[in-house]
C-alpha cells in the first residue's frame, strides 16, 4: 500500500504536468484517486472527510468563474482592453504598470485561474493589434502572468487551495485576509518592482494608441441580438462600471459573510445567479449555456488531488515532514514563517502548489504548536505556494495554462526565457514577503491570539 500510493503520487502528478494530447489533467487525477482508494489507502469515511473539506471552495471558485463568464459575454474584458490602450495614451511604460495593475484586480475580483484566462488572451490580442515585436510584448506578458497568479495570496478566494487549506485549519477567510493582505501585498509592489527593473530597458517608449480590433460588437451589451442599440458609448461605460460595482460588492459580501459564519459559498452562488439574471435581461441569453461554459474539471481535479494527498498523510508522509520541520519552526515566529514558506516553495516548484499546499497545511495540523504559530506557518505556506511556486513554470497550473495561451497567441517564450526573470525576482520576493508577514502578524495579532 505505502509503494503503490508513493508511485501513483508522483506518476500522477507527472502526467498532469506532461498533459500528453491535452488531456484534462482531471482524468489523471481521477485515476489516481481511484488507485490510492482501491489500494485501501483512503477508506469510504475519508472520502466523506474530503467532500466536506473541498465542497464549499469548490461551490465559491465555480459560482466565481460564472462571473466571469458572464462578464466576459458582455465584452467587459474587451472594454477594459481598450480603456487599458486609452490610459496608456501612448506611453509602453505606462502600459505596463496598467497591465500589472489589472491583473492584480482581476485576480482579487475572480480567482488566479480565472484571471489568467481572461486577462492574457486579452493582453495578446492588444499586444498583437499594436503591432509590437516578440522581446516587446514578453514583458507585459510574463509581468501580467506572474503578478496574475501571486495575486492570490493576499485575500483566500482567490485560489481554490487556499479556500480548502483553510476549511483544514479552521481559518475564517476575514482572518486570512486581515492576517496577509499588507505583507503580500508590500511583497506584490516589491515583485512589480523587481520586474520593472528587469524589463525597463526592454519596455518600448511609444506604443500605438489607437488600437482597432478589440471591440465585438455580437457581445457587446448596447446591442441585443436583434441588432437594437441602447444608447451611446457613454451609456457602455456607465452600464460596465455598474456591473463592476456589483462584482465588487458580491466581493465584499463574502467578508462579511465569513465574519458573520454565513457559508461564503451562499454569497457567491447568491451573487453569480443575479448576474446571470442581469444578462439573460440584457443580452436574451438564457443562463443554460453555463452548462456547457463552467469548466467542472476543477470541482473533480481538486477532489481527485486531495484524495491522493489524503492518501499520502494516511501512509505516514506528514508523520516524516513533522518530525523534520517541528523542531525547527516550534518556539520561533520568524522560523515558522520563513522555514514554512521556503519549504513551500521548493515542494510547490518540485510537485505544482496544488498537492504542495495541502501537504504542507495538513502537516500543520498535526504539528505541537501554539495558536499563532500555527496561522503564521499557514499563511507562509500560502506565500510559498502562491508566490514561491513562481519560480519554475511548473510550479503552478495557472503558469501551465498562461504558457499555452501565450504560445496560441504566437508570442514566443522558452522555459529558460522565463527562469532568467523568475530566478531574480522570485526568491527576494518569497523572502522579503515572509519577513513582513512575521512582523505584520505579531504587531498586529500576537497578543490576542496567544491569549
Amino acid at each position: 500500500m505505502f509503494w503503490i500510493t508513493i508511485a501513483t503520487f508522483l506518476v500522477t502528478l507527472g502526467f498532469i504536468l506532461w498533459r500528453p494530447r491535452g488531456i484534462n489533467e482531471a482524468v489523471f487525477a481521477a485515476i489516481g484517486a481511484i488507485i490510492v482508494v482501491l489500494s485501501g489507502s483512503v477508506s469510504l469515511s475519508d472520502l466523506g472527510i474530503i467532500s466536506n473539506t473541498i465542497s464549499g471552495a469548490a461551490i465559491t471558485i465555480m459560482a466565481t468563474i460564472v462571473m466571469a463568464i458572464v462578464l466576459e459575454s458582455f465584452g467587459f474584458f474587451n472594454w477594459v482592453a481598450e480603456k487599458l490602450a486609452a490610459m496608456a495614451k501612448g506611453s509602453g511604460i505606462r502600459l505596463f504598470w496598467y497591465v500589472n495593475l489589472l491583473c492584480f484586480l482581476m485576480t482579487l475580483f475572480f480567482n488566479n485561474d480565472g484571471s489568467i484566462l481572461i486577462t492574457t488572451p486579452i493582453l495578446v490580442m492588444l499586444l498583437n493589434n499594436m503591432g509590437l515585436k516578440n522581446h516587446q510584448k514578453i514583458p507585459y506578458l510574463l509581468s501580467g502572468g506572474l503578478i496574475a497568479t501571486a495575486s492570490s495570496a493576499p485575500i483566500g478566494v482567490s485560489n481554490i487551495v487556499n479556500l480548502i487549506a483553510l476549511k483544514i485549519v479552521h481559518m475564517s477567510l476575514y482572518l486570512h485576509t486581515a492576517m496577509m493582505f499588507v505583507p503580500a501585498t508590500l511583497g506584490l509592489l516589491l515583485l512589480v518592482g523587481l520586474l520593472f527593473l528587469r524589463f525597463r530597458r526592454i519596455l518600448p517608449k511609444t506604443i500605438p494608441t489607437n488600437v482597432s480590433g478589440l471591440s465585438r460588437s455580437n457581445y457587446h451589451p448596447l446591442k441585443l441580438k436583434n441588432g437594437i442599440e441602447y444608447a451611446s458609448e457613454k451609456a457602455r461605460s456607465r452600464f460596465m462600471r455598474n456591473v463592476l460595482l456589483f462584482v465588487f460588492a458580491v466581493r465584499v459580501s463574502l467578508f462579511v459573510a465569513s465574519f458573520v459564519n454565513i457559508p461564503v459559498s451562499v454569497m457567491a452562488v447568491i451573487g453569480s445567479l443575479v448576474l446571470l439574471g442581469w444578462r439573460w435581461v440584457y443580452l436574451k441569453i438564457s443562463p443554460a449555456d453555463m452548462l456547457k461554459k463552467t469548466p467542472w474539471y476543477i470541482i473533480v481535479f481538486a477532489f481527485c488531488m486531495y484524495t491522493i494527498i489524503y492518501a499520502l498523510n494516511n501512509i505516514g508522509l506528514t508523520d516524516w515532514l513533522i518530525g523534520f520541520m517541528e523542531p525547527i519552526v516550534s518556539g520561533s515566529l520568524l522560523h515558522a514563517s520563513v522555514m514554512m514558506g521556503v519549504l513551500l516553495s521548493v515542494l510547490s516548484n518540485i510537485f505544482n502548489n496544488h498537492p504542495a499546499l495541502m501537504v504542507g497545511t495538513l502537516t500543520l495540523t498535526h504539528m505541537k504548536l501554539s495558536l499563532l504559530e500555527l496561522k503564521i506557518a499557514y499563511l507562509a505556506n500560502v506565500i510559498g505556494s502562491d508566490m514561491g511556486s513562481l519560480l519554475l513554470p511548473m510550479g503552478t497550473l495557472a503558469t501551465l495554462m498562461w504558457m499555452h495561451i501565450v504560445r496560441k497567441g504566437k508570442v514566443m517564450i522558452s522555459w529558460l526565457e522565463y527562469v532568467k526573470v523568475t530566478i531574480v525576482v522570485i526568491p527576494p520576493t518569497v523572502l522579503f514577503t515572509l519577513v513582513v508577514l512575521y512582523f505584520w502578524v505579531s504587531w498586529l495579532f500576537g497578543g490576542v491570539l496567544q491569549r
